[in-house]
Order: structure tokens, then C-alpha cells, then sequence
């Protein structure tokens, strides 16, 4: 009863059940394809899912915890973690390379299981960035936070694909810090003998910005319509 509290007196409880029912969703979508199936083909879905909601549960616990967000050093660390797992929100959408027509199961099932995991990833990502924008108010205009947001998302891009093309993962940071930093910083210094590394992150980046711009006119809508009233004969 106490986190239910916390979360309800932090305005947090909707968004938390709300996800959390995506997520039961997708685990049993992929479960059903498993058993109608047979094979285990897209459960890996839910590990992907799960390392994507690790940014947001960070960015939750500043929600929770408003200390982080008043001392430097804390939000710094915050930050730094949550870029370090923030690619692995939108990498969901890369799994629909493994889209393909199998004769155990329709491909429309296949394609709405990829989506709904890759949209449920993503709204794991879009909600820890707006909390990471609320942190980074209280440091910087309203403009450069907008801008400071663009980029996170052109890095996400780059993370994806250096998750995807190049097999690295998040706490690869940790386990082997040497070959990561010299594949990035490879790749930084020779640009044009990788085309495909920044053109992936190039349109990746400016696709994420699209949905992140997309979502802030949805939501700039909804509040500038007006409440009607009735009509006073």
C-alpha cells in the first residue's frame, strides 16, 4: 500500500499501471505465439523490453526521490546511466528485421507483435526523456532543453545501432570499456569509411525526433483546446 501511495501522491500511478499492462500485454502475446506455436521465437522480445524500461524505472526514482533532482552530483549520475540505457527503447524497432513469412503462424501476428513491443518500448523511452527535461528545467531555458532533447535522441540513434550492427550492449561499458571506445572513437575519426554507421543514426535520429515532435503537438493540442459550455438560450 505504501508504493501505491507514493506513486498516487506523485502523480505517477496511472502512468506506472498503464505500463505496466502494456508490458503484461506483450508478455502475453509472445507467450500465446509460443504455445499456439510450439517454438520460442520472439520471447527474446521480452528481454528487450525489459532492458527498455530500465530508463524509465531511473527516471521514476527521481520522480520519487525529488532529492536527485535538487543535488548536481546525483543528477549527473542519474543522467549518464539513463543515456547509458536509453538506446535500448527505440532498439525494439530494429527487431522487425526478423519479419519474416513462417508457416506456423500468420505474418499480420508477427508484425503486430513486433509493433506493440517496439510501441511499448518506445513510450518507455518518450516518458524517462520528458523526466530527464523536467530535471534538466531547473538548469537550463526551455529552448536548450528542447535541443539538448534532439540530441539525446540522435545519441539513442547512434546506441541503436551500435547495438544492432555492431552486437555491443549497455553494460559492455563496464566489461570491456577498451574495444567499445575504440569502435566509437573509430568511427568518429574515420566518418566516411562507416557510411552506414552515421546514416543509419542520421535517419534513425531525425525518425525519433519526428515521433518525440509528434507527441509535444499532440499534447500542446489538447491543452490549448478550449472546455465548451452550454449554450445559454
Amino acid at each position: 500500500m505504501g508504493v501505491f501511495r507514493i506513486l498516487r501522491q506523485t502523480g505517477r500511478l496511472y502512468e506506472t499501471v498503464f505500463m505496466a499492462a502494456l508490458a503484461m500485454f506483450c508478455l502475453g502475446i509472445s507467450l500465446y505465439r509460443c504455445v499456439y506455436t510450439g517454438t520460442r521465437v520472439f520471447l527474446f522480445l521480452n528481454w528487450n523490453l525489459f532492458l527498455a524500461f530500465v530508463p524509465w524505472a531511473l527516471t521514476s526514482i527521481s520522480a520519487v526521490k525529488p532529492a536527485i533532482k535538487r543535488s548536481p552530483l546525483r543528477a549527473a549520475i542519474l543522467l549518464c546511466t539513463w543515456l547509458l540505457f536509453f538506446p535500448n527503447a527505440p532498439y525494439i524497432l530494429t527487431d522487425l528485421f526478423h519479419l519474416r513469412i513462417r508457416s506456423n503462424m500468420p505474418l499480420w501476428y508477427d508484425l503486430l507483435l513486433i509493433l506493440t513491443f517496439a510501441w511499448t518500448g518506445l513510450l518507455f523511452g518518450f516518458l524517462s526523456l520528458w523526466d530527464i527535461e523536467n530535471i534538466l528545467r531547473s538548469r537550463f531555458k526551455p529552448v536548450s532543453v528542447r535541443i539538448i532533447s534532439m540530441l539525446f535522441l540522435f545519441i539513442g540513434s547512434f546506441g541503436v545501432y551500435i547495438g544492432r550492427y555492431l552486437r555491443w550492449n549497455s553494460w559492455d561499458i563496464l566489461t570491456d570499456p577498451v574495444e567499445l571506445m575504440y569502435d566509437i572513437g573509430d568511427r568518429f575519426m574515420n566518418p566516411f569509411v562507416y557510411p552506414g554507421s552515421w546514416g543509419m543514426t542520421l535517419f534513425m535520429g531525425i525518425f525519433l525526433n519526428m515521433l518525440y515532435w509528434s507527441f509535444l503537438l499532440i499534447v500542446s493540442r489538447s491543452r490549448s483546446v478550449p472546455t465548451s459550455s452550454p449554450n445559454k438560450s
